[in-house]
């Protein structure tokens, strides 16, 4: 695994106010390409501010973040949306699915950015479907899925372009213990499959489900299991 995909090198956020608030304060960490990498921390540490750094939502006010190879502090929004439709997969909590479209033209949503044209979209999502286990619910519209079954879904669209990196946002957060022991254990298995996984999570029982875990306090890495040269 010689390949970095997301690297922060001393990345702080601070955020105007009074008085100014520092969110992410000397980071440095490194994702290589085949890792599966779990951020995990209380409310308040900086998990979804080192998301949003990591996704390219926002800039760094001080120090560097690289995704794919690529700056994102000097790139323009439209080189940095660019980047996100090629590079990045993004997993939420909330699922964020089209209700009233079917599971796979919502995977297929994903690869709306990189100009494929629709019938190809639609069977890279057929695949991508398959690939999680719900082929089956193809033709169902999202909101008639469970919360599993979304999720599954949802999973399917960060995955469908096969990005450099997929950044999952408390994926078993708004789940069952059941149907997230489930979500987990797809995320491993997409992992062993060599896809690269980024898990912000609260939950400890997620975090030492992973190969490595990176322990956020405060805004800063106070621990780091798991990590090779």
């Amino acid at each position: 695994m010689s390949d970095v995909v997301l690297s922060l090198a001393n990345a702080g956020r601070t955020y105007p106010g009074t008085p100014p608030v520092e969110s992410l304060r000397g980071v440095d960490l490194t994702v290589r390409a085949g890792e599966l990498v779990a951020v995990v921390g209380p409310s308040g540490s900086g998990k979804t501010t080192l998301l949003n750094l990591a996704a390219g939502l926002d800039r760094p006010t001080t120090g560097s973040v690289r995704l794919a190879g690529q700056a994102v502090e000097n790139l323009s929004d439209r080189r940095l949306s660019g980047l996100r439709a090629y590079a990045l997969g993004v997993v939420f909590q909330q699922f964020f699915l089209m209700d009233h479209l079917s599971s796979v033209d919502n995977v297929a949503n994903g690869l709306l950015y990189r100009g494929v044209p629709a019938d190809e979209r639609r069977r890279a999502a057929a695949a991508a479907l398959d690939r999680v286990g719900l082929a089956h619910r193809a033709g169902h519209p999202a909101g008639k899925l469970s919360g599993g079954e979304r999720q599954r879904v949802a999973i399917a669209r960060a995955l469908v372009g096969w990005p450099a990196l997929i950044l999952a946002d408390e994926p078993t957060g708004n789940l069952d213990s059941v149907s997230g022991a489930q979500i987990l254990a797809l995320l491993r298995d997409l992992h062993s499959d060599g896809v690269t996984l980024l898990v912000i999570t609260h939950d400890a029982t997620v975090a030492e489900a992973c190969p490595r875990r990176v322990d956020l306090r405060d805004g800063r890495i106070v621990a780091d299991t798991g990590w090779t040269e």
